[in-house]
């Protein structure tokens, strides 16, 4: 796998970077049919996913009035504002320890600091544009290229994050969907939910299962991949869970008290999380809303319209400011140093 020493990583474009680390991440693809099908698919899916998401959220939310979404907003008061943010921020530091110790199993050797100021960056940017392997990967690949990391080690990063917000994801939804999903507030079948639950949880042991016996790389398509240790691997679980659960935990703290137990809401929105991801509209804006708004029952319009817009603001369009600000920052320290 090709790698390129720092200097050349500092001047190498966007663009660039996203063309070489698609060559050095995994591929999903075989034969020439498979990648005509994924060409059809990632055009026509996100505009169908959009399509009924808006239709959605119109047969949801058409009666609402901006006004009555500023009420809501107002009625959260100073302390669950605080509590958004501080849940957004505490998510972000989440991701930035699995950064870490993905660096670390990648063969880099960052301290932390630099692990969460990097993760930030590319988290933050990869949620709201969309396409997170390769925008996120990109984004590492310039921010570490100043600790000497090279693209292989960025790639494996990314993977390694990657897969531990999809353990880290399903074990919460398998975990919420058998305490909560039989709940009222959540229109999912309670057989459905069990067993969807049982399945999540299943997988997840099954990758534990086989990071403590598979001692050989995982060879595929011109790739292959080392899975980590079975410590490593609960590791990935146990922060990508509780990522997952401080993340959903900012939607919930802003929707008005005693609408559901914390649980049954997690059941309904770690499928809506999965549904807007592969829409592969950016930040999945618009189909997560109008899954999660399908899902859940009983709460009103208005103030889940106002915990929609609070966890957008909280979430994706504050961190992606900060993210911004920084690299600006950066690029004209580096542009005054050189």
């Amino acid at each position: 796998m090709q790698t390129r020493d720092p200097a050349e990583l500092q001047s190498h474009g966007l663009e660039d970077l996203e063309e070489d680390l698609a060559a050095a991440l995994p591929q999903t693809q075989g034969s020439s049919f498979y990648p005509l099908i994924r060409r059809w698919a990632l055009h026509v899916v996100p505009f169908l996913l959009l399509g009924a998401a808006v239709f959605v959220l119109w047969r949801e939310f058409h009666e609402v009035k901006p006004a009555d979404v500023a009420a809501s907003m107002r009625a959260w008061g100073y302390g669950d504002t605080l509590a958004a943010l501080g849940l957004s921020a505490a998510s972000f530091t989440l991701m930035g320890l699995v950064e870490w110790l993905g660096l670390r199993w990648a063969g880099a050797r960052l301290p932390i600091p630099p692990a969460l100021a990097g993760s930030f960056l590319a988290n933050a940017i990869g949620h709201t544009l969309g396409a997170n392997l390769l925008v996120s990967g990109a984004v590492r690949a310039r921010f570490y290229s100043r600790y000497g990391v090279t693209l292989k080690e960025v790639a494996a990063t990314t993977v390694f994050h990657g897969v531990s917000f999809a353990v880290g994801l399903s074990t919460l939804a398998g975990v919420s969907l058998l305490i909560g999903g039989s709940s009222d507030a959540v229109r999912i079948a309670a057989p459905v939910a069990s067993g969807v639950g049982i399945v999540l949880l299943g997988a997840v042991a099954f990758y534990v299962a086989l990071c403590g016996t598979l001692k050989r790389p995982l060879k595929g398509f011109g790739h292959s991949l080392k899975l980590p240790s079975w410590r490593v691997a609960l590791a990935q679980i146990a922060l990508g869970a509780v990522d997952n659960a401080v993340a959903a935990g900012i939607i919930w703290s802003l929707l008005p008290e005693g609408s559901m137990s914390y649980f049954s809401f997690v059941g309904a929105y770690a499928p809506s999380v999965v549904i807007g991801l592969i829409s592969h509209v950016p930040g999945g804006v618009g189909v997560f809303e109008g899954s999660l708004s399908t899902l859940l029952a009983g709460v009103p319009a208005a103030p889940l319209a106002a915990a929609f817009l609070g966890y957008r603001i909280a979430f994706f369009l504050l961190p992606l400011l900060v993210a911004a600000l920084a690299l600006m920052g950066d690029a004209v320290r580096q542009r005054r140093t050189a």
